[in-house]
């Protein structure tokens, strides 16, 4: 015996399904964003734990920056307002080029995966911005 379900309205439309919807819905710095933010969340944890080892380096701006800065910046860059991207992918850039070139070589070696994410995800960010479909939706919103 076969059971037979009444057709659903996403399965019997003859438009996108869902899936494809949900992935159209998605902006094309999205994977870049979600990346930097892992990988500086990760590296940030490393970080940490170098700092408080059994023998830890000694203290410094660079390395308290790395320690700090870096996920929080990362998580702006990818869920700020569109508008606000660029700006903290560019700020969050600085701090990771500065952390890096601040001495700590063992450890900050691994935030250069990081940074790369993040020039990707602060260059997708500035097409989105300045792509004129962006500008229409901003406009067409503000009035």
């Amino acid at each position: 015996m076969t059971a037979h379900l009444p057709a659903t309205p996403a399965t019997s439309s003859p438009g996108l399904d869902v899936g494809e919807q949900a992935v159209s819905a998605v902006p094309p710095s999205w994977p870049w964003r979600r990346s930097a933010l892992l990988l500086a969340g990760a590296a940030q944890l490393i970080t940490i734990s170098a700092l408080v080892g059994s023998e830890p380096p000694a203290a410094s701006w660079p390395r308290l920056l790395l320690a700090v800065a870096p996920a929080p910046l990362a998580a702006a860059a990818a869920f700020l307002p569109q508008a606000w991207r660029p700006a903290a992918a560019a700020v969050a850039c600085v701090v990771l080029v500065v952390g890096i070139a601040g001495g700590f070589l063992p450890t900050g070696v691994l935030f250069l995966p990081a940074l790369v994410a993040m020039i990707g995800a602060g260059a997708r960010s500035w097409s989105e911005s300045s792509s004129p479909a962006a500008r229409t939706v901003t406009n067409h919103t503000k009035t």
